[in-house]
């Protein structure tokens, strides 16, 4: 995840937005920041996601293919 001083400024450039005019300087770093931002989040998705077991109500391990061999080769789940 970003820091906290980057969030900080992405909100505050966000913040400027709406009551002002961003400079040319300010609209590409909150353009960085934001992209910054969403590699964060997705890979913090991705980790979540391909940590994942799914099980069925009986108790089955349904957990889809691609996703088990994600596990494999990343040594998660014991696959």
């Amino acid at each position: 995840m970003l820091s906290k001083e980057k969030l900080a400024r992405i909100n505050e450039l966000a913040k400027k937005k709406k009551t002002s005019t961003l400079t040319s300087l300010e609209l590409k770093e909150q353009k960085l920041l934001h992209q910054e931002y969403l590699e964060a989040f997705r890979g913090g998705m991705r980790h979540h996601i391909e940590g994942m077991k799914v099980v069925d109500p009986e108790g089955n391990d349904v957990t889809p293919e691609k996703l088990k061999k994600i596990q494999k080769e990343k040594g998660l789940h014991g696959r």
